[in-house]
């Protein structure tokens, strides 16, 4: 069976165990730990990670993998190894924002460097530790600031490797979408390592279903490797080839009453924009066929803010 070692510590077949990615230090000398756990079965089989907390406000991942952790099938794999990261930017998470102190997107710092920004040694140390030693892998994120994201799937429709991990996944929608520089996707994808994007709901705020639907899918992922038993709830997932934004034409007061995850057609009105003053109501027009993916939920917005996401299949 393969080794498995993370920060000089070795876990054997049939171990589990946590572990330190790494420490880090800021300014006062205080230690930052990574935690990393790691479960290991006494059969062969694939290695995959489980990772959140890229940006330290994206609570949802944190909390479907605090769940996961919890599940005994999880804890004790029939094959195969597990590897579950809850929190890899603890700093941010610490601090409640996106980014790194030094205003960094950590998901913009890889491959990393060891002598590098704290961002750039985060990345380094994942590069280094974890990702030459997984098959694949699902990392955790939701939408950005105020953005509500259905649980979504995204990976590279042309990449056939990334397209049978995620209909193993199975979330409500599955996206097409292409890699970005300096991302642990792109930067995995280029050893070898098939690293998935899962996002749901936004960002300081819980999700129940966001983060049922992630629980849901590493179970049906981990089951159809034959790594635990079958316990997760089916599903069929929609396949999204291209996404549009509806954006505001004007600055003024956001609504829609429309909800997110449902079908919505070319020409029909999903929102309105109206100033605060009665004079103007200025309709959002959807201008293709597609599911509504994704809600901006600031009421305040200027025009050309990124209001609707539209997924279309």
């Amino acid at each position: 069976m393969q080794r498995i070692i993370i920060n000089k510590k070795e876990f054997l077949p049939g171990q589990s165990g946590e572990h330190i990615l790494n420490t880090y230090y800021l300014p006062s000398r205080t230690p930052i730990d990574v935690p990393v756990f790691v479960m290991r079965s006494m059969n062969p089989g694939p290695v995959v990670l489980f990772q959140a907390g890229v940006h330290g406000d994206e609570v949802n991942g944190i909390e479907t993998l605090r769940n996961l952790l919890a599940m005994d099938e999880v804890r004790n794999p029939l094959s195969g190894t597990i590897i579950i990261i809850p929190i890899v930017n603890v700093i941010s998470f610490l601090l409640s924002s996106r980014d790194l102190p030094d205003e960094k997107d950590l998901n913009r710092c890889f491959p990393g460097s060891k002598n590098g920004s704290m961002g750039s040694r985060i990345a380094y140390d994942l590069m280094k530790e974890i990702v030459p030693q997984i098959d694949f892998g699902i990392d955790f994120h939701t939408g950005g600031a105020k953005i509500n994201n259905y649980p979504q799937i995204r990976c590279a429709f042309d990449n056939e490797a990334n397209l049978d991990i995620a209909k193993m996944f199975g979330a409500p929608f599955t996206i097409n979408s292409p890699f970005r520089e300096k991302s642990l996707r792109r930067e995995a994808a280029r050893r070898g390592k098939s690293i998935l994007v899962y996002e749901g709901g936004e960002s300081m705020r819980f999700n129940k279903q966001a983060i049922n639907e992630g629980v849901q899918g590493c179970l049906r992922l981990l089951s159809a490797k034959g790594m635990i038993p079958s316990i997760a709830e089916p599903s069929e997932s929609v396949f999204i080839t291209d996404t549009k934004w509806a954006r505001a034409k004007t600055s003024g007061l956001f609504r829609t009453s429309k909800k997110y995850g449902t079908y919505i057609e070319k020409g029909e009105i999903i929102g309105i924009v109206s100033d605060p003053y009665l004079n103007n109501q200025n309709p959002i027009v959807s201008n293709v066929d597609g599911f509504l993916i994704g809600i901006n939920n600031q009421p305040v917005v200027h025009e050309g803010d990124a209001l609707l996401h539209i997924g279309v299949e």
